[in-house]
């Protein structure tokens, strides 16, 4: 099933949490009745209703935004709320109702649009299947349901149907939406990624096509703009990175090559005014072509701002200024003037303000959110009865503690395989901090209904699938069961696969991979090289691979470190230079 359903009433246990003041660049002059419109963002939310250490959390950011609210109402302007998809994915609270707790705190914070992510996927059918098992089961039935729910459109206008070859036309789910904001027409168009059907599971994904984003945005901006739109404001579940943001016009420390960069420099100047994107868990708030582009991070910790002020006359726009991602704490200590996290909690604290009014956190989201929260408090809190000394981490690399833990223990799950693989980057989604370890816990760090399936390829062929994943920027794969050893034989890359008993395995030989079905199905293109006619089986009733940890660390018990399973000077993959490897002369 989806997530254990056990419908337990437990005491609310809420954090509320909320923002640091930072610096912003000073706006371009605008005349003094100017009238101003300011878009809020998120992104990458996953279902992160609370936040951690009195840091981020719905409910803190709902009483932002009431703040927010209130200030352009006594002015005369307006408020656009905007998430840049990947809402529901992620957390118990969310999981355990397919989303629609999520939904419903979206409708009572008062979105105005929100972009599909490749996420949101994910449930595939309504119900307990993950992905569709008969021909009556809809592929993208629980998107299909949440949106019927949802109190605002949700965008898509570069999802095709393959039956139609336009866009999905299904109930509440559009290419773009006109709103009026204080008299204000504004368009806003909702894309996604381009590798959006990769980075999901296949299987929910049938029958769907994504288009050019910037080609997309292109036409779509254009015909709102023949329906009268005086702004266009995109929300985009795709992205990059910055690392500065004091000036928003300063690109030096952004990802210039990464997708939401690239696509705002393929749009003719005056196409679009506003990107809020996703998709990358970054930071951005800068202009790019012209444009004002944001993203603040994920999971509930931030939220972006970008005023446009826009001419009462004529509804056109003056200017727009860009305030950096906006971090979301409960209180500030009172001399370092940061967010009070535990390490300031023996200092004065002072309540957090914004737009000239103290942040409450919104009590009525609250009662909004408590049932999902009960709901899932009772499964969070059952003890595994393993102790972690020191915290399990991702990293920038396929080959982790967290990871090397997870194929591990699949490895040793499949008596029959000879090797594990898994996406380590992106299939890991939360470290595993030191201390007791719950079932909370592990759900965080692996909240993906992924079954454990055992496929058999090649010698050849999984040499294939690792040199590719080795030369790749988009290197995901780790590895169980012995070593992967590249050098570089003049131009061309050698991968050896050796077993835990030192033997080489030669190309002919028939080897067993212990995976997961979204991997096998083309999910992260990892094994999308190799797969044969028809696809690999799957066995619709193979354990979820969250179900064979946990059974493994509830017999095992105990206490683990990070180096029984990460030896720095004993790497599963072994190469010379930093990857994506190359062997150019």
């Amino acid at each position: 099933m989806k997530a254990r359903a056990l419908l337990l009433a437990s005491v609310l246990t809420w954090v509320a949490a909320c923002s640091v003041v930072r610096p912003t660049a000073a706006p371009s002059p605008v005349p003094d009745d100017a009238l101003t419109i300011t878009v809020i963002g998120t992104n990458d939310v996953h279902g992160a209703f609370l936040g951690s250490d009195n840091s981020g959390g719905m409910t803190l950011f709902a009483g932002y935004v009431n703040n927010l609210r209130a200030q352009r109402a006594a002015q005369g302007g307006a408020v656009l709320l905007v998430d840049a998809g990947d809402m529901w994915q992620g957390t118990l609270e969310s999981n355990l109702t397919e989303g629609a707790s999520v939904v419903a705190a979206y409708n009572a914070i008062g979105y105005t649009a929100a972009a599909l992510g490749n996420h949101e996927f994910d449930f595939g059918p309504v119900g307990a299947a993950t992905v569709p098992e008969s021909d009556d089961d809809d592929p993208q039935g629980v998107i299909k349901a949440r949106a019927l729910e949802a109190q605002f459109p949700m965008l898509a206008a570069n999802l095709i149907d393959l039956d139609t070859n336009l866009p999905v036309a299904w109930p509440n789910v559009q290419p773009s939406v006109i709103v009026d904001a204080a008299g204000v027409k504004i368009g806003i168009i909702g894309v996604m990624t381009e590798n959006a059907l990769l980075t999901t599971i296949l299987a929910n994904t049938r029958g769907l096509r994504v288009a050019p984003i910037a080609q997309t945005i292109q036409v779509e901006a254009e015909r709102l703009r023949q329906f009268g739109a005086s702004v266009i404001i995109v929300t985009a579940h795709a992205g990059s990175r910055c690392t500065e943001f004091d000036d928003p016009y300063d690109l030096s420390s952004c990802s210039q090559q990464g997708e939401i960069f690239r696509v705002a420099n393929a749009l003719e100047p005056g196409t679009v005014d506003v990107i809020i994107g996703g998709h990358a868990h970054e930071g951005i708030a800068h202009f790019v072509n012209g444009i004002a582009v944001a993203s603040a991070f994920s999971r509930s910790s931030a939220f972006d701002r970008i005023d446009l002020y826009v001419d009462p006359s004529s509804d056109s726009l003056l200017g727009s200024k860009i305030h950096p991602p906006q971090m979301l704490c409960r209180y500030l200590s009172i001399k370092p003037g940061v967010c009070a996290i535990q390490e300031h909690a023996d200092v004065p604290l002072a309540p957090a303000v914004y737009a000239g009014l103290t942040v409450i956190p919104d009590l009525a989201l609250a009662e909004t959110i408590a049932p999902a929260l009960q709901m899932a408090e009772e499964l969070k809190s059952a003890e595994l009865g393993v102790h972690l000394e020191e915290p399990f981490r991702r990293s920038d690399i396929p080959e982790t503690s967290v990871g090397n833990l997870l194929m591990d223990i699949l490895l040793e799950s499949a008596a029959d395989a000879d090797f594990a693989i898994h996406n380590s980057r992106g299939g890991i989604r939360a470290d595993l901090p030191a201390g007791p370890l719950n079932y909370g816990k592990l759900y965080e760090m692996f909240p993906f209904d992924n079954r454990r399936v055992t496929i058999e390829l090649t010698g050849a062929q999984l040499r294939q699938v690792m040199a590719k994943q080795m030369t790749s920027g988009r290197w995901r794969a780790g590895f169980s069961g012995g070593k992967v050893i590249a050098t570089c034989n003049d131009d061309a890359l050698d991968v050896r696969i050796v077993r835990a008993s030192g033997e080489d395995v030669q190309d002919g030989d028939a080897v067993r991979i212990v995976t997961a079905d979204f991997l096998t199905t083309g999910g992260d293109a990892i094994f999308s090289d190799v797969i044969p006619p028809g696809g690999f089986p799957v066995d619709h009733d193979a354990p979820l691979i969250r179900d064979v940890l946990e059974t493994y660390l509830l017999e095992r018990g105990g206490s683990l470190s990070p180096d029984m399973f990460f030896d720095e000077e004993n790497r599963r993959f072994v190469y010379e230079s930093r990857p994506p490897i190359r062997c150019d002369s």
